[in-house]
């Protein structure tokens, strides 16, 4: 074979690998920075239902202290973003969220309570009904965080 058809064939083999090589890498880059923005979407959806979870219960927890009547249809949002917990949440927050729940369900049939009730540390416990709620989430994000999830 003639030495010019090495070299041309060898020109061609060189620009054939450089091209495969650039759309690989490129590929690769875009898959990653699609997986990227996925995972972001997905951490700041959760963190609008944690934080309107937290609102939304907050509110009629201090509701079911002060009152016997509860509004069924704020009830009913509320367990609708618990279940949605249940779809896109660790079983910890799922399972927490649902405490919180049970727990303002049954404030609303038990005594009403003052402020100067919770003087008596017999009701301290009663002052953060969200907070293994909020340290499930908490411990959620940091495992997310690892995993890569």
């Amino acid at each position: 074979m003639d030495s010019a058809y090495i070299s041309a064939l060898a020109a061609l083999a060189g620009s054939v690998i450089g091209g495969l090589t650039s759309l690989a890498a490129s590929w690769v880059s875009q898959s990653y920075q699609a997986r990227t923005q996925h995972l972001l979407g997905d951490k700041l959806r959760r963190q609008e239902l944690y934080r309107m979870f937290i609102e939304e219960a907050s509110k009629l927890y201090a509701d079911a202290l002060a009152t016997n009547k509860a509004e069924l249809s704020n009830m009913i949002n509320l367990y609708a973003m618990a279940n949605r917990m249940r779809v896109i949440s660790t079983p910890p927050v799922a399972d927490s969220a649902d405490n919180v729940v049970h727990m303002i369900i049954e404030s609303y049939f038990g005594p009403n309570l003052t402020l100067q009730d919770f003087r008596d540390p017999a009701n301290r416990h009663r002052l953060d009904p969200l907070r293994h709620f909020s340290e499930a989430c908490h411990q959620e994000s940091v495992f997310l965080a690892r995993t890569g999830g």
